[in-house]
């Protein structure tokens, strides 16, 4: 990127707005109806003061930064306030005008400043300056509503096996079994359920791995991000271990033979939906001889065993945050704080999982920390 060549551009999209020294104070002004229209505040921020060096009076209680501006004879603040970016006038509403200029002046100026701004995020990438966002609690709930809706089917399903309903027509009746639907639901929600638990483990797996130290830098995250399923459970968990080892082989199993046959519209990778003809009619593909003595089967020679994937993913969860990963399940899976690369590279995550205590501790600081950032409680 060529910076003398994008300011100079930014320069005149914004022009004839320019910077002041003023005697304006935090606060200034009065709020205009162009200002509610404005870009991000972070990309304002970049293009006038990183960029083109509009003066920033600083940062004071409940305001984040403030740039005095002059647009052909009219004095306007551009401020970062509690309650949103704004331009704020003494004047109004003879100052609305100017104000509605100095925006859409803004918006060009933006646009012109986006090589800038795509550097700025390029080299962010590649260092531990990120935070990373946390959306481990939503996702879990996910997979325990699926969950729950499978225990409620299958419940259900148990109390009304012996049930039988007559249905009369003109010429005769017929007879059904209610349990035989609520179990055909039951099996759609598990299904859910378990696509819910694979998302769940995609994004709560690089997180964890952050936790305990093992990605510190975006560009390292980035790649995790793209990498295949086990490759995020191996960095994340030891597979040294012979109880986790257990747990990967087994749900490597269920991922293949349900989640990504599902996922691939029911025709899996495998040969599920073929059946090939014979002497004997058609027969499935995937024979017998093929499947592994642990498999899930989902019809056709790949029959869905609801309960027992179930059970699996139940006893999985209570293993993955016992012992020394139980201090990591309060800051990922119960806060929903981002996880901060700096404080990966630096040991303070590393201090935290030391027990349950600590991190207990902690969160409640970064919670707090977090909370006086959004509410600008300098």
């Amino acid at each position: 990127m060529d910076k003398v060549t994008v300011e100079a551009a930014a320069r005149r999209a914004i022009s004839p707005l320019k910077s002041v020294n003023t005697d304006v104070g935090i606060f200034w002004g009065d709020r205009t109806d162009a200002g509610r229209s404005l870009p991000p505040y972070y990309l304002v921020y970049f293009l006038l003061v990183d960029l083109l060096g509009f003066k920033n009076l600083g940062q004071e209680e409940k305001v984040a930064w403030s740039v005095p501006v002059e647009f052909e004879g009219h004095k306007l603040v551009i401020e970062h306030r509690k309650l949103g970016l704004g331009i704020f006038a003494a004047n109004l509403p003879a100052d609305e005008a100017p104000a509605t200029e100095v925006a859409k002046r803004i918006h060009a100026g933006v646009k012109a400043a986006e090589p800038y701004f795509d550097f700025l995020a390029a080299s962010a990438a590649n260092g531990s300056n990120l935070n990373v966002e946390n959306n481990s609690r939503e996702l879990y709930e996910r997979y325990t509503f699926f969950a729950a809706l499978y225990e409620s089917k299958q419940a259900e399903a148990e109390a009304r096996k012996d049930e039988k309903m007559r249905t009369e027509y003109e010429n005769g009746y017929s007879i059904s079994f209610p349990s035989f639907e609520l179990r055909r639901e039951a099996r759609w929600h598990a299904v859910s359920a378990i696509e819910a638990f694979f998302s769940w483990t995609e994004h709560m797996f690089i997180h964890l791995a952050i936790i305990q130290g093992r990605l510190t830098t975006g560009e390292a995250v980035a790649r995790m991000a793209e990498a295949q399923w086990n490759e995020k459970f191996k960095a994340s968990l030891d597979l040294s271990n012979v109880g986790t080892k257990g747990f990967y082989d087994r749900l490597l199993v269920l991922r293949r033979r349900v989640r990504n046959f599902v996922a691939h519209g029911a025709f899996g990778k495998d040969g599920q939906a073929f059946s090939f003809h014979s002497r004997v009619g058609a027969v499935p593909l995937l024979l017998p001889h093929r499947r592994d003595k642990d498999s899930f089967r989902f019809g056709n020679g790949v029959d869905f065993v609801a309960p027992d994937a179930l059970a699996l993913v139940y006893d999985f969860i209570a293993h993955l945050w016992s012992g020394d990963l139980a201090p990591a399940k309060i800051y990922i899976q119960e806060s929903g704080l981002p996880l901060i690369l700096t404080q990966a590279l630096d040991g303070t995550y590393a201090r935290a999982m030391a027990s349950e205590d600590d991190m207990t501790e902690f969160t409640n600081y970064q919670s707090r920390m977090f909370d006086d950032a959004a509410n600008m409680d300098w």
